[in-house]
């Protein structure tokens, strides 16, 4: 008899978040796990958390993803444990509030390493394993940030419309193969971003339309397997893209420096 291959997904910043709440979503339909982020603590718990509600496979990684050799330790990681990958789900990001001039350029620069440049290694490093299966997915999550320049979080929507443009001509390419790409592009969700953003003080006007990570991540999970090339969860963040596509780029900047106004 041939041996099944036990299959896996892998997301990056996994231990908290949206990231999370798709380790669980996945979990509940008993797919395997490699979870990736920097916090071992937090990684563990969530491993025996799974394990024991799902009955799933989990192995953790713990590990900085904006460091530069990161993602080619990902992958040594991967080969030397023999995993099967199916999923790819490059989750991992974060911003930074402030005018640019005025923020730290190591920390702005960090920030682009691993909001565009590890997910675009990932990306090509794992590409290989996952074109040998017969179905595949890669999920890059992105944000409604994408759709427009946004002064005071000029980099991070910068790194999330390069993020954007990449998933999509990366789609087009692997269409007639296995791999299914994706993009989430989520607007304000409760998730600890706006506190490591610096933008504590949105937090107030941000809860009259987060969404809570859990419904993000089912949406997320079902347009994946759905094969969306844009998924955008809300019809709030739905319309608010739309509106992005046929307003001025003028006015829509004028809005959103005046949202995030420091």
């Amino acid at each position: 008899m041939l041996e099944t291959k036990m299959m896996y997904a892998m997301i990056t910043g996994a231990s908290k978040g949206i990231g999370k709440s798709m380790a669980i979503a996945l979990a509940r339909r008993k797919i395997n796990l490699l979870l990736i982020a920097r916090s071992a603590d937090e990684l563990s718990v969530l491993q025996s958390a799974i394990k024991n509600q799902y009955g799933v496979e989990v192995h953790i990684l713990a590990i900085d993803l904006s460091h530069i050799e990161a993602p080619k330790a990902v992958l040594n990681w991967i080969t030397a444990n023999n995993y099967a990958i199916n999923i790819l789900i490059n989750n991992a990001g974060y911003g930074l509030w402030g005018k640019f001039a005025e923020l730290d350029l190591s920390a702005q620069l960090e920030m682009c390493q691993l909001n565009m440049t590890t997910v675009t290694s990932l990306c090509h490093l794992l590409l290989p394993i996952l074109s040998t299966e017969k179905k595949a997915y890669i999920l890059n999550v992105c944000s409604t940030a994408a759709y427009q320049a946004v002064p005071t979080l000029a980099i991070y929507s910068a790194t999330k419309a390069f993020i954007l443009s990449f998933t999509r001509a990366l789609r087009f390419e692997l269409k007639d193969g296995p791999v299914s790409v994706s993009c989430l592009s989520p607007g304000p969700v409760d998730t600890g971003f706006a506190h490591r953003a610096g933008l504590d003080a949105f937090n107030k006007m941000a809860e009259k339309f987060n969404m809570k990570p859990d419904d993000v991540a089912e949406i997320a999970i079902k347009g994946m397997f759905a094969g969306k090339s844009e998924i955008i969860p809300g019809f709030t963040n739905i319309i608010s893209v739309y509106a992005n596509r046929i307003l001025p780029k003028g006015f829509i900047e004028k809005m959103a420096a005046g949202i995030y106004k420091t």
